[in-house]
């Protein structure tokens, strides 16, 4: 049975992460020392891993995230279908409570089944989840790669999840994540279906130490 193993990440922490403010696919910021640290400690324990390929979006941080295994000479392809949501007008701006209110009930939105409603000058779920086909049926049609690397974004990933294993978007928060997270996903090409092997995994990370937030 031909399968493809899927190594599905988050990328490394930013100052904007660690800051809390939203970055989206408008802000195109690098992993600050902490995502670095992270970033070093997937490597470390994935390095054995036979990668024929890797994906990441078209953004700075998913490229840094996985640099270690570009510099063995893995093959690498970026696609701005891979980017994260687009947040619109309030990308970027520290925290506040309008926009944290704007945001929060954006959320419940979707929960609720309006999953076409996109962000204010941003993008909805279903546009999201529209420019992640074509990537995917890409990636599908090249059974020769077995193992395969996929550097992507928060909300973006819940998008991905739900398409590749057939829900609604209205489920896309089941799937929680954190910066450098795992997920492990089979697919068989014989029944053309995806298995859920590893979820939200950071063991990877559990022997660095947590950075002093001043």
């Amino acid at each position: 049975m031909k399968k493809k193993s899927i190594y599905l990440i988050r990328h490394g922490e930013t100052d904007f992460n660690r800051r809390g403010v939203v970055q989206g696919s408008g802000v195109d910021s690098l992993l600050n020392e902490w995502g670095e640290a992270q970033a070093a400690a997937f490597f470390n324990a994935y390095q054995h891993v036979p990668f024929d390929k890797i994906y990441t979006s078209d953004l700075k941080r998913t490229h840094q995230t996985v640099r270690g295994f570009i510099k063995l000479g893995i093959p690498h392809e970026s696609y701005s279908g891979l980017n994260e949501i687009s947040w619109g007008a309030r990308e970027g701006r520290e925290p506040n409570t309008g926009d944290n209110n704007y945001y929060r009930e954006l959320v419940t939105a979707w929960k609720n089944g309006q999953v076409d409603l996109a962000a204010e000058e941003g993008e909805s779920p279903v546009q999201v989840r529209e420019r992640q086909i074509p990537v995917i049926e890409t990636i599908l049609s090249r059974p020769h790669e077995r193992n395969i690397l996929i550097a992507m974004h928060g909300r973006a990933m819940r998008v991905f999840l739900t398409t590749i294993f057939g829900e609604p978007l209205v489920n896309m928060d089941n799937y929680e994540h954190s910066n450098l997270c795992l997920y492990k996903i089979g697919y068989s090409y014989e029944t053309n279906k995806f298995e859920l092997e590893v979820s939200n995994d950071i063991t990877h990370l559990l022997s660095l130490e947590i950075p002093q937030i001043l």
